[in-house]
């Protein structure tokens, strides 16, 4: 991911504790490299499962991820919406709101 796209916050917070960002980031790539599936799939996986919490910035950061490999705005928006049946409207609505906001700044 780009500096310039990181949010200020987690620069903010990496900053104070650079120890634990790192150990982030090292599990990120960690659970990335422990099985078969491809960065866009992992994507995929991981936009469902923010919406499923309701983590908005933990979504605009998949969002954008899924975009650095390739995924298209409908691919992301596909995986938005199939969670509506098992996480309600609200909360599909609301990550799609999210997930707008990066695909319109891609």
């Amino acid at each position: 991911m780009s500096q310039s796209k990181i949010p200020q916050t987690f620069e903010a917070f990496s900053d104070r504790f650079p120890g634990l960002s790192e150990a982030h980031q090292q599990t990120g790539a960690a659970l990335d490299a422990a099985g078969p599936l491809d960065a866009r799939t992992r994507a995929l996986v991981k936009i469902g499962i923010c919406v499923g919490a309701g983590l908005e910035s933990a979504l605009k950061s998949q969002v954008r991820r899924g975009l650095e490999a390739g995924l298209s705005s409908a691919e992301i928006e596909h995986a938005l919406v199939l969670g509506m049946n098992s996480v309600g409207f609200p909360k599909t609505v609301a990550a799609w709101q999210w997930a707008r906001k990066v695909l319109k700044d891609a």
